[in-house]
């Protein structure tokens, strides 16, 4: 299909020094499209454990490992050329129809699967190094992409058009459009409100300052109460704050976020008020309060504007529209 090349880097630190920019191209490579014959540019892109790609031409046979990359090849025109998914791909509704793989099984029904390219983050590698390693013995290219911050995401949904083919630019111009126009709605706020996001039940954690959480706060114009909260490591989205200082805290708050997922079981406001001394914060005393999904407020995906807009909505209804939610 293309020539490629995979050159292990060191990894341990390799994505701090991912470079913002793709590689320079090293040369041309001739193939035909519908009969057409094209001369490409070799590209090579840098992944996110440091390891180099080269390749001719794009990949037509993807097996993404993670939801993210799933969700946003299909929102690039690129969910033709997906042939499987991991079982949490299921957004949009054409990724629930995919070949079902998982990275904790063998190996061998990728492998017989003949992908040309295998998607995942680092967590897979991390978690599951043997399984990784028997697709990259096989000759399989496996590429780790994660951003670590949204500064980070226009790059990394750049390397996966460049990987699929596609082209990114409208895309991304759209979505940091739409951003801003709601980030520039803060002069029609009158009073800010004072938000608490829930990550977790455990430790009553929330969202760290950095995080994309954090950030859809700022933007829809709410004032995050636990912006003093540390991050349990330094690039990590989830920061303990404890019930005793949120308590502590309980009348400043106006209105109260929950992310829902896997992590946080929580779904109603009587779970809420049901926890000891949750009744005392002003924000479920109200009844002020949003479940959201965390796939679209945590992930760094297209969907994360759905995610913003729901909280611009929520915190302000006067100011900002409800959102339609695509299926």
């Amino acid at each position: 299909m293309c020539i490629l090349c995979l050159s292990s880097c060191n990894r341990q630190g390799a994505a701090r020094n991912m470079p913002e920019t793709l590689n320079a191209p090293r040369g041309n490579q001739s193939y035909s499209i519908d009969g057409v014959n094209t001369v490409a540019e070799l590209i090579s892109i840098t992944d996110d454990e440091g390891n180099t790609i080269s390749f001719d031409k794009p990949f037509a046979r993807i097996i993404s490992f993670y939801s993210a990359h799933t969700e946003n090849l299909f929102t690039l025109g690129a969910g033709a050329k997906l042939i499987g998914g991991h079982s949490t791909c299921d957004y949009p509704a054409a990724a629930r129809n995919l070949p079902v793989f998982e990275y904790t099984g063998d190996p061998e029904y990728v492998i017989a699967a003949m992908p040309d390219i295998v998607l995942i983050r680092p967590f897979v590698r991390r978690h599951n190094p043997a399984y990784i390693s028997a697709l990259e013995n096989a000759g399989i290219p496996v590429v780790s992409l994660y951003p670590e911050s949204f500064g980070a995401f226009d790059e990394y949904i750049r390397r996966l058009a460049l990987l699929s083919g596609t082209d990114a630019e409208q895309k991304l111009e759209e979505f940091h459009a739409e951003l801003r126009d709601i980030e520039n709605k803060d002069s029609v706020i009158k009073e800010r409100l004072n938000v608490f996001f829930e990550t977790t039940e455990r430790e009553t954690r929330t969202a760290s300052p950095e995080s994309l959480p954090a950030l859809a706060i700022e933007i829809s114009g709410g004032v995050n109460i636990a912006r003093d909260a540390k991050p349990v490591t330094p690039l990590s989205s989830i920061a303990p704050y404890g019930t005793e200082k949120l308590l502590s805290r309980a009348d400043d708050i106006d209105a109260y976020i929950v992310q829902t997922g896997a992590m946080n079981p929580a779904r109603s406001i009587d779970t809420l008020r049901r926890r000891a001394g949750f009744l005392a914060i002003k924000a479920i005393r109200d009844g002020k309060v949003l479940f959201i999904d965390e796939r679209i407020v945590s992930s760094p995906v297209f969907r994360y504007l759905q995610g913003v807009k729901t909280i611009a909505h929520f915190l302000y209804p006067d100011e900002f529209d409800k959102p339609e939610y695509a299926e």
